[in-house]
């Protein structure tokens, strides 16, 4: 048994190297069946980007790609840095993956089912909660009724509520939990957020997990590969804020300097009414002869 506080590694890391093997689904198992609130169990990984070996791979954002008992196909995102159009490229892999999976000449009927979940590691919209879902439904404009599968509906899609055949989205906003669990679901955030199981934690597939993820019982090459790992995330997040600090003074530098010429042209238009001579008035502006000779044209 695992002693308390004994390192365990990151979620992120592990999905890639350890989790994805039929072996080991339970970890992955447990914490979608607590996201959920439903038994999940997964029949296969699925081709996605993070099956492809690149440089970014190894920092700042994972995916993989699940197909469950039901078919339906969930989509798991870890991101560390910040992305404004973020919600965007959530919705445009998910529309991806609908048409990657229906074949040519079958009936929208086929179309898959997509649960994307999103693990964000930077401050994602303005909201103070760390889960969100997000659903489809048509609410009517008149009697804000909301739209209702019929009955040869319901028994098309094989189920009751018409949310359930378009794309759902979570939303985790790992930073914003205050390490509070308060239940087996918040004891998944706890550690995704600190990298530790308590041994009080009852959540489906952390028992697994805190065996699974002990960094003692990695090999020495897996032990190596995920410091590295490690290290790149630091290495991308000290670049990210940097360039953020840089670009906000340089910008803040370019919008005073465009106020002062702003504020030299208005007065340097208000000396020429007044009937100031050229050399005076570049002198008290700063603004070069040329310059003040436009506006004198343009008045």
């Amino acid at each position: 048994m695992l002693t308390k506080n004994r390192k365990l590694i990151s979620f992120d890391w592990a999905i890639k190297k350890i989790l994805r093997s039929k072996a080991n689904f339970e970890v992955l198992e447990g914490f979608l069946s607590e996201l959920l609130f439903d038994d999940i169990t997964i029949k296969e990984i699925l081709e996605s980007e993070s099956n492809k070996e690149s440089r970014e791979d190894k920092f700042n954002r994972l995916d993989i790609k699940v197909k469950n008992s039901k078919d339906e196909i969930l989509l798991i995102e870890i991101q560390y840095n910040g992305e404004l159009d973020y919600l965007q490229r959530i919705l445009y892999a998910s529309a991806k993956t609908i048409v990657e999976h229906i074949k040519e000449r079958e009936p929208y009927a086929k179309i898959v089912k997509v649960i994307s979940i999103n693990i964000v590691y930077f401050d994602l919209g303005e909201g103070d909660d760390y889960i969100y879902h997000g659903t489809t439904s048509f609410k009517g404009i008149h009697n804000h009724e909301f739209l209702k599968l019929s009955a040869s509906q319901r028994e098309l899609y094989k189920t009751e509520r018409l949310e359930n055949i378009y794309p759902e989205y979570y939303l985790i906003k790992v930073k914003n939990f205050n390490d509070v669990a308060k239940d087996t679901l918040d004891e998944w955030v706890y550690f995704l957020k600190n990298e530790d199981v308590k041994e009080s934690f009852k959540a489906k597939g952390l028992k697994k997990a805190k065996e699974v993820l002990d960094y003692m019982k990695c090999s020495e090459d897996e032990r190596l590969d995920y410091e590295r790992y490690k290290e790149s995330l630091r290495y991308q997040a000290s670049m990210y804020e940097s360039t953020y600090v840089v670009g906000k003074m340089e910008g803040v530098k370019e919008g005073t300097e465009k106020g002062e010429q702003k504020k030299s042209l208005e007065i340097a238009k208000t000396m020429l009414a007044e009937g100031f001579d050229i050399e005076t008035i570049v002198k008290i502006t700063g603004l070069n002869k040329e310059s003040v000779l436009m506006l004198g044209k343009s008045g």
